[in-house]
């Protein structure tokens, strides 16, 4: 029979003596948008859509534009203005000295072409993208009071906050350079428009309460409020303040670096695992290169880009912090809402300046309603630690 267990696989690169290295509400109300709000989202449009060298018709209906690498959202950042972009190097990677066999990563557009040379592929940003937010002023970005009290960086506990469900594991007791995620696809079932399901790995260094919090992500998700369907789709965020002004999910805004021309960040992933069927995953690895102190992310056997380290504060230096597992939101009550999550295991272990494996000094569980999304760990021969963590959501135990 197959496996049908979600997959979370994950190794976390740590360093135990590694020293530095370097409002306007959209068209949620009834009618039209108003003139001013219609002015506000072709503002946007204008920033995030750059001239296309070449367009491609992708089947799930989105236009995935090739644009000039030199002319993507990140240089738009200040503090990159003058930055000398990296485009051929090659970051020392972990994967192939992994067990676990790499999948090749499948997005829906590739069957319509492909971006040439010297150009990234970047979804299309429409209008109805836009007027499909909460916000046209937060477009794209995470609601702050929605994770404030996720995370408390420098205690020994996870602190949970409520209205977004989670089932995580995490690790604080050492300094971390990186994680390498092998992670189950699924597309799950998310009840209402404004909510969604993912899983992600987070990278994390200092606080909420001094609003400083530097945070890199990645995984794949379930939006519909973001991309107007229910698709399983790869995505990244980052931010240097606690989600307050900075940062945002994909190339939304300026900050990512890509320099792949294969992978459109934002687009739909297929296949994805069947229940009782075919198992498919992905593979994330993130790591703090000592060369030039950037953030690195590899995509199954891609390199798509880094985060430049002048962007944070105190990822500038190494993270504190590193969490994986599953969220999800509804605007129901956690009893009432169908949302499923997905699920998944994963053995921990590091790497240290060299390379060499480590195994964090402790690993442990969170999750606010274990009878709604639940999360366990366990050891085996062949995974070494691992959890599982998955949920329906409501069913008659779910309070």
């Amino acid at each position: 029979m197959a496996v049908t267990r979600a997959r979370l696989v994950i190794t976390v690169l740590v360093a135990l003596s590694f020293q530095s290295l370097e409002g306007v509400a959209a068209a949620g109300t009834a009618g039209r948008p108003t003139v001013k709000r219609r002015q506000q989202v072709h503002s946007i449009l204008k920033r995030l859509n750059k001239p296309p060298m070449a367009s491609i018709q992708s089947p799930d209906g989105n236009i995935i534009d090739c644009v000039d690498i030199l002319k993507q959202p990140a240089f738009n950042h200040p503090l990159l203005k003058h930055h000398t972009t990296k485009l051929s190097y090659y970051p020392r990677g972990i994967h192939d000295d992994s067990n676990i066999p790499i999948q090749p990563i499948f997005q829906t557009w590739h069957q319509n072409g492909k971006c040439p040379e010297n150009t990234i592929p970047i979804r299309r940003t429409m209008e109805k993208d836009v007027l499909r937010a909460s916000s046209v002023r937060r477009y794209g970005k995470k609601r702050p009071m929605s994770i404030r009290n996720l995370i408390s960086v420098n205690s020994d506990k996870l602190d949970l906050t409520s209205g977004h469900q989670h089932a995580v594991a995490y690790a604080q007791q050492d300094v971390y350079y990186g994680t390498n995620t092998s992670i189950n696809l699924w597309q799950p079932t998310v009840e209402r428009a404004l909510g969604f399901s993912l899983t992600q790995f987070w990278v994390l260094a200092g606080s909420f309460s001094s609003k400083d919090l530097n945070s890199i992500e990645a995984g794949w998700q379930v939006f519909p409020e973001l991309y107007g369907d229910n698709n399983t789709r790869l995505f990244i965020y980052w931010t240097r303040d606690a989600y307050q002004a900075t940062g945002c999910y994909n190339l939304g805004c300026s900050g990512f670096i890509q320099t792949n021309n294969k992978i459109a960040i934002g687009g739909s992933i297929s296949p994805v695992s069947i229940y009782g069927g075919s198992q498919h995953d992905i593979n994330i690895l993130v790591r703090k290169e000592p060369n030039d102190g950037n953030w690195w992310l590899q995509v199954g056997h891609e390199v798509l880009g880094y985060w430049p380290s002048a962007i944070f504060t105190h990822l500038a230096h190494n993270a504190s912090l590193v969490m994986w597992g599953g969220e999800v939101y509804s605007e129901l009550e956690t009893s009432e809402t169908s949302t499923q999550m997905g699920s998944g295991h994963f053995p921990e272990e590091g790497l240290d300046s060299s390379n060499n494996p480590k195994s964090p000094s402790a690993v442990y569980l969170a999750t606010e309603r274990p009878n709604c999304y639940n999360v366990s760990n366990g050891i085996n021969s062949d995974w070494g630690t691992y959890i599982y963590y998955r949920g329906p959501g409501k069913n008659p135990n779910c309070p």
